[in-house]
């Protein structure tokens, strides 16, 4: 009867948090088994969590750093690494979602965020709006996949598994993801006989090689000095020091930036913050960055930006709280048990169950929000992962690649939605623009279900 309720309230147009939360109401009204207060309890109880005090700051960091101007930066390193590729913009479109996923955390920043100067400029270049859109939307997808990640400090919270943890199990999937979208790239290219889009020049080809370098062997020289006996603190804090000195000296286009999740992972596996204290630490290098560094952001600004963020915030926080008393729900009436027994019934198979759970998790994404998703489907499917020895935080990013593919797919694909609009094009048109780009993530999703260790090879290297 629970889900009855929902799926009327929900088929009849009502918000999915209200959905949610009013089916449990009316269902413990008709019952008579529980006071309705209940709900009100579950609801704030669902949002009293120390973990979930990381929403609102990864937030804040994304919102800061979606407004600094960093956007620019991300592209012009990305157009210098790759725009001299065949099919060039499409490849920089690929490259600058991957370095501004590890600031944004989140599809929704990624498409809104870059999705604006990458279609104009792709469009300015002669190349189709079906194309420009496609790849753009595509390549959004890895916002939640690559560290830092909403979505993921959801499921994390939920399924009781290490954030840190999840964060370093993203980084080889979301990089897999962009390789297979940059061979349809250079398939795309190959077929329409595109060239470069910019000429190759050697000294930008280098400089961004070496910032790269940079952001990669940084956290790496840190590691092997506190390896070496140097005070962690210390020496991160003598490591940022020379990193903005470096920067000042030699004008770098997005060390800093791209600095993001390397700071974040590298601080949570080292253990000098919990993954709450990494997203504050986030929004502090965000507004040292904007306010002071590139000095892009001014205070009132920086305030529209934090009304912004308590404007998300409460829309994601009310999503959680209203799932929470429906997940409770479900429990409390033994669904999710009977959900359990009866995919156990059908198979006991790792594979079998992988495959049910990912058409199980595509179609809820046609319909429901990423995070209202994630709060409905752990406490149902997370009994049968454990139960059947799969590890939860390689199911944990099946679930959010299968979820992130929903906000490209009608009829609730918010970035379908975005995408539309930044391409002026109707949703028919754009969706018939997508249709190619679920190739190489559906092929993504294959090998990331059934091939574990792309997933938990570096959780175990470094943990």
């Amino acid at each position: 009867m629970l889900q009855s309720l929902f799926l009327l309230l929900t088929v009849a147009g009502m918000p999915i948090a209200i959905a949610m939360s009013a089916a449990a109401l009316i269902y413990i009204m008709i019952s008579g088994n529980l006071p309705p207060f209940v709900v009100i309890h579950r609801m704030i109880s669902g949002i009293d969590s120390f973990p979930l005090l990381a929403v609102p700051f990864f937030i804040l960091a994304g919102n800061l750093m979606n407004n600094a101007g960093i956007t620019n930066r991300i592209f012009d390193i990305a157009m210098a690494l790759v725009g001299w590729l065949k099919g060039g913009l499409g490849h920089v479109n690929v490259v600058a979602s991957i370095i501004f996923s590890g600031m944004s955390g989140t599809a929704i920043a990624d498409a809104a965020g870059l999705g604006t100067i990458e279609v104009k400029a792709m469009k300015d270049r002669g190349y189709s709006a079906e194309f420009a859109v496609g790849v753009t939307a595509a390549s959004a997808t890895l916002g939640p996949i690559i560290p830092p990640s909403l979505p993921i400090v959801i499921y994390a919270m939920l399924a009781n598994v290490s954030v840190g943890g999840m964060f370093l199990a993203g980084i080889v999937p979301g990089i897999m993801i962009a390789l297979l979208l940059m061979a349809m790239v250079t398939y795309y290219a190959w077929k329409n006989g595109w060239g470069g889009d910019e000429k190759f020049v050697s000294s930008r080809f280098v400089r961004g090689l070496l910032e790269v370098a940079i952001v990669i062997g940084w956290p790496l020289g840190l590691w092997l000095l506190v390896q070496a006996g140097a005070p962690p603190r210390t020496t991160v804090f003598i490591g940022l020091a020379l990193l903005f000195l470096a920067d000042w000296k030699f004008r770098f286009t997005a060390v800093l930036p791209m600095m993001t999740p390397i700071l974040l992972i590298g601080g949570m596996t080292v253990g000098l913050f919990t993954p709450t204290e990494g997203a504050i630490a986030a929004c502090i290098w965000a507004m040292v960055l904007g306010m002071f560094w590139y000095r892009t952001l001014n205070l009132k600004r920086t305030l529209k930006i934090c009304l912004d963020t308590v404007e998300t915030t409460s829309v994601v926080m009310f999503i959680v709280a209203a799932s929470s008393i429906f997940s409770w729900m479900l429990t409390a009436e033994g669904i999710t048990a009977d959900v359990a027994s009866w995919i156990l019934g059908v198979t006991d198979e790792q594979w079998q169950f992988l495959l049910l759970a990912n058409l199980l998790m595509l179609f809820v994404g046609l319909f429901l929000e990423p995070v209202a998703a994630i709060t409905i489907l752990v406490p149902i499917l997370l009994p049968v992962v454990l139960q059947l020895g799969i590890d939860p935080m390689h199911f944990g990013l099946v679930m959010v690649l299968n979820l992130m593919i929903g906000l490209i797919t009608p009829p609730v694909g918010l970035v379908l939605f975005i995408m539309a609009r930044i391409g002026e094009m109707t949703l028919e048109r754009t969706l018939v623009a997508l249709l190619p780009w679920f190739v190489p993530l559906v092929a993504s999703l294959i090998i990331i279900t059934y091939v574990p260790a792309v997933t938990l090879w570096l959780p175990r290297l470094l943990q």
